[in-house]
């Protein structure tokens, strides 16, 4: 039975056993819902570090996903502080290796089980949400009718499994830790046991760790444009590092967020059966019409990774179109420009009006 907990509810999952075969004692999942559960349904995750609330702004009346036409389902990551995290799990010393084929499973459960629903009009998300979109249509392919992965992947590329172990690193050597190896988190000097952050390491870890993710979430262009000043409001590039970047990553837990980036490190959507790391064959099994919406300049999600997802969908199911922005990633996030999000909304509303249900 699901349970109410502040602006969320929470699914009890129980003792919720992973990929890995290691298990999340007493799990649970947070959601938030919008509209009529008899509406057709909606499944739109959450992406890395971000609270159930930071997926709202694309949520309205005004907007396509509208409560008045959808059934709305804000699934939380396991790790982001409101599902099943190091910061809320008492009793775990270790959290466990979390991929985004566990977290689908756990959303497919409350999605079946809780709501009873048996198919679902789609499934979207932003970045981290986005390799969540791909995990639904690869890991259930009959089970929704169309997928919007917007400014995300399929597969953790290379070069964006580099940019993850700079972040990693600064937010560990503030502990006098040390990286394990690309997609590994459990690391220290000594090789001794896990021990919690104290004051000073977390402050000095989280600000470094926001330091070097400014020069990856906006493009060259939006800082050469000193859009940070102009649009955002910062009165200079000192201000945007210390009250955006560093003030935003300052509000999280440094062991939730391990957690999130070795599942982003990872991810990966041929890691199941029936696929067996075939990653084109995980692609080709996708059934959903697709629509994937890059950032043309965004520095870890390129166009030309989301154009051979295309090139390797069933022919005829696959749309791509990328935002015209100098926003980089951060085109489809909730801080970004006005423009992105009207440009996003509107290619919703065009794709979701010619894509018919197949329910």
């Amino acid at each position: 039975m699901a349970s109410s907990e502040g602006n969320f509810e929470t699914f009890p999952l129980g003792d919720w056993r992973l990929q890995s075969g290691e298990v999340i004692p007493n799990a649970h999942l947070a959601f938030k819902t919008f509209g009529d559960p008899a509406l057709p349904a909606i499944v739109y995750p959450t992406w890395f570090s971000g609270l159930i609330s930071d997926n709202v702004w694309l949520v309205g009346d005004d907007k396509e996903l509208s409560p008045k036409k959808y059934f709305i389902i804000i699934p939380a990551l396991f790790g982001n502080g409101q599902s099943s995290s190091p910061s809320n799990s008492s009793g775990v010393r270790q959290f466990p290796r979390i991929t985004f084929y566990d977290n689908v499973r756990a959303q497919y459960e409350l999605v079946t089980k809780h709501f009873k629903i048996t198919h679902l009009r789609a499934v979207l998300g932003w970045s981290m949400g986005a390799a969540q979109t791909f995990q639904w249509a690869s890991q259930y392919p009959d089970f929704m009718d169309l997928i919007v992965p917007f400014c995300g992947s399929a597969k953790t590329s290379l070069h964006n499994k580099v940019f993850l172990e700079g972040v990693k690193g600064a937010l560990l050597a503030a502990k006098g830790f040390y990286s394990a190896g690309v997609g590994e988190v459990r690391a220290a000097v000594d090789q001794g046991p896990y021990r919690t952050w104290t004051r000073d390491e977390r402050e000095v870890g989280l600000k470094a760790f926001g330091r070097v993710y400014a020069g990856w979430g906006f493009s060259q262009t939006f800082y050469r444009q000193r859009l940070y000043e102009t649009v955002l409001g910062y009165k200079d590039l000192e201000d945007f590092m210390v009250n955006f970047w560093e003030s935003f990553f300052l509000a999280k837990n440094p062991d939730n967020l391990l957690v999130m980036l070795q599942t982003w490190q990872n991810g990966d959507i041929s890691q199941q059966e029936p696929y067996n790391d075939d990653f084109e064959a995980a692609l080709g099994a996708i059934r959903a019409r697709t629509l994937i919406l890059p950032s043309k300049t965004d520095l870890y999600f390129p166009p030309e990774d989301s154009e051979y997802e295309l090139a390797n969908l069933r022919p005829g199911i696959g749309e791509l179109d990328a935002f015209p922005t100098v926003w980089g990633h951060w085109a489809g996030a909730p801080t970004g420009s006005k423009e992105d999000a009207a440009w996003l909304n509107e290619k919703l509303v065009e794709f979701f009006k010619a894509v018919p249900s197949r329910k």
